[in-house]
């Protein structure tokens, strides 16, 4: 794996699943396959579990990790290719990059979309010039369009829950939310839900909030939340802002937020979300709280999901 930036980068997914769960077993299993490497983090946008859990993946294979939060404690980055630097920005990553790729062996971005133009965010031209001028590998801890750490993770814990289900029902849920946020992780989900091939997937969503067919392909769509939680064994929470309508909040409807009631109708489905999560806005304390929840479990995962990848990327260098 040369760098981690969505499925499109995995050889085999059912292979990175099972080295994740064999690091969760014993995490120090590869305690020294980092020792002597150096792994960069670098925050251009705030995080909890995503920092956390890549540096505890790296020390448990013997890396030393350094964070650097560029949105608070670095220079403003330009990204613009000839670009005429007479304005906020200081430092161009055409400078940055390189350098940055002589201090580490890997380095790890994290960075979020503008939501005021699609095309520039679709065209991920953070993530790209940091692939382009660093030389080193880069993994995603985030980008404008895609979230491949968290939703390596979902299917890890898709995979410990299913208890011999064979070929799951998986409904992709909006929610409410009271601010607009990216498309990242249903995105991200959508598109390894889709690549897995092990599950029936359904995405449901109030009408206008259509994701990029790039990433839901053959997902079943269904503008009826009732209909589409029929029966299904998991569901994941998300809210996310519009695509077409490019982040926009077209809907703020209460009725979406997932409940014991809304859950009744399914197959005593295991309730996910990436978290932070709003409490009694995005899904109900009783939810949260309550024994179908997988959220706190699918926090951990990711810690091994980063090991997993962390891992592979070590074997080619």
């Amino acid at each position: 794996m040369k760098n981690f930036i969505s499925v499109n980068d995995v050889d085999d997914i059912n292979e990175l699943i099972e080295q994740a769960l064999r690091f969760k077993a014993n995490p120090s299993v590869l305690k020294t396959a980092g020792a002597g490497k150096r792994v960069g983090l670098l925050f251009l946008n705030p995080s909890l579990r995503t920092r956390i859990s890549t540096q505890v993946a790296a020390s448990n294979l013997g890396m030393e990790a350094i964070v650097f939060n560029v949105d608070k404690e670095g220079w403003a980055l330009e990204f613009t290719e000839a670009a005429i630097m007479n304005g906020t920005t200081v430092e161009h990553i055409k400078d940055a990059a390189p350098v940055l790729g002589q201090y580490f062996d890997i380095l790890c971005v994290r960075t979020f979309p503008a939501l005021q133009n699609r095309e520039d965010d679709y065209a991920e031209l953070v993530i790209n010039q940091f692939i382009k001028y660093a030389g080193i590998p880069i993994i995603s801890l985030e980008s404008a369009t895609l979230h491949p750490l968290q939703s390596l993770a979902d299917i890890i814990t898709i995979k410990e829950a299913s208890l011999g289900i064979t070929k799951p029902k998986i409904v992709l849920s909006w929610a409410p939310h009271v601010k607009a946020l990216p498309q990242a992780v249903a995105n991200s989900f959508a598109q390894w839900i889709n690549a897995w091939g092990n599950a029936e997937f359904i995405i449901t969503h109030p009408k206008g909030y259509e994701l990029d067919n790039n990433f839901t392909k053959n997902a079943t769509v269904i503008l009826d939340q009732d209909e589409a939680l029929l029966n299904a064994d998991f569901v994941y929470v998300k809210n996310w802002s519009a695509y077409n309508d490019y982040g926009k909040i077209i809907s703020t409807d209460l009725n979406w937020m997932l409940n014991n009631k809304k859950l009744s109708v399914t197959n005593n489905a295991k309730v996910m979300h990436c978290l932070p999560v709003r409490r009694n806005v995005e899904l109900s304390d009783e939810i949260l709280n309550g024994l179908n929840s997988l959220v706190t479990k699918q926090a951990g995962n990711r810690v091994w999901a980063a090991q997993a990848v962390l891992a592979e990327i070590l074997k080619t260098k």
